[in-house]
């Protein structure tokens, strides 16, 4: 399977980042991807999250979630996105994943389970997490993908919980903020998850400068396969699923797992 990941530089102005979206699917269309991933808060993003995200939040079946709908149908790939959804708090929104299906159909929505309150941001402050964390994934073309979003990364209970439900790739769609050793850290976060649970990562990022960039895909054996540069832009793989499965009979860790006990 052949999957894309676009590397978007979104700002505050919905039109002007669906239009860049909207260049991003037809040109991974046309070098045959089966998939588009995009970053997380791809439809609206600003350098912190702060009270207008809550204002433009929409219901997945608004007019944001409608034109990803469209995109999708048009160009017959999935799409994969980061909006702003409303929630039923208020002053508060969800930070949400969603994915359509090549006919346009909602394929899954994830909500982030794991807000950014750290290195000095507080994404609480507006954002709801999502109320039970519970893992999301989805089929195409005979493949599981799970989601995730962002500081997710850093939690890896949670890719091992997607990987247990069957996930044999991983998105990670992020607006991973700059900092001391951050690049470092968004590569060895990326290449650990997949390799510890035989899966590929295909990680989506926002570009400088309110994110770091470096959108790839990491395969089930740790090899980076396609890696972005700091700006807006493409990249497109080969899913493999025989490496999938190679990767899990040379290091079954999931079958030989054991749990130490906490007293």
């Amino acid at each position: 399977m052949r999957i894309a990941v676009g590397q978007l530089r979104s700002g505050p102005d919905v039109g002007a980042n669906l239009a860049a979206i909207a260049g991003l699917v037809e040109d991974a269309a046309g070098r045959g991807a089966r998939m588009v991933v995009l970053p997380e808060y791809a439809t609206y993003l600003k350098k912190a999250v702060d009270e207008t995200f809550p204002q433009v939040a929409e219901p997945l079946d608004g007019p944001v979630g409608t034109e990803l709908a469209r995109l999708a149908a048009r160009h017959r790939v999935t799409v994969v996105a980061g909006v702003v959804e409303a929630s039923a708090a208020p002053g508060r929104a969800h930070n949400t994943l969603v994915v359509h299906g090549p006919d346009g159909r909602r394929l899954a929505r994830y909500r982030k389970i794991h807000l950014f309150d750290a290195q000095g941001y507080a994404e609480s402050r507006f954002i709801e997490a999502a109320p039970v964390p519970e893992p999301v994934v989805f089929d195409v073309d005979g493949l599981r993908f799970g989601l995730l979003t962002c500081y997710d990364l850093r939690f890896p209970e949670l890719a091992r919980a997607l990987a247990d439900a069957g996930a044999q790739v991983l998105l990670s769609c992020a607006a991973w903020v700059p900092g001391e050793h951050k690049l470092r850290q968004w590569q060895a976060l990326s290449t650990a998850r997949a390799i510890e649970n035989g899966a590929y990562v295909v990680g989506s990022c926002q570009a400088e400068p309110i994110s770091i960039g470096h959108s790839l895909v990491v395969d089930p054996l740790g090899a980076t396969v396609a890696e972005l540069g700091t700006g807006p832009s493409l990249a497109v793989a080969e899913i493999l699923p025989e490496l999938i499965s190679t990767a899990r009979q040379r290091f079954p860790t999931a079958a030989q797992r054991r749990l130490p006990t906490v007293e």
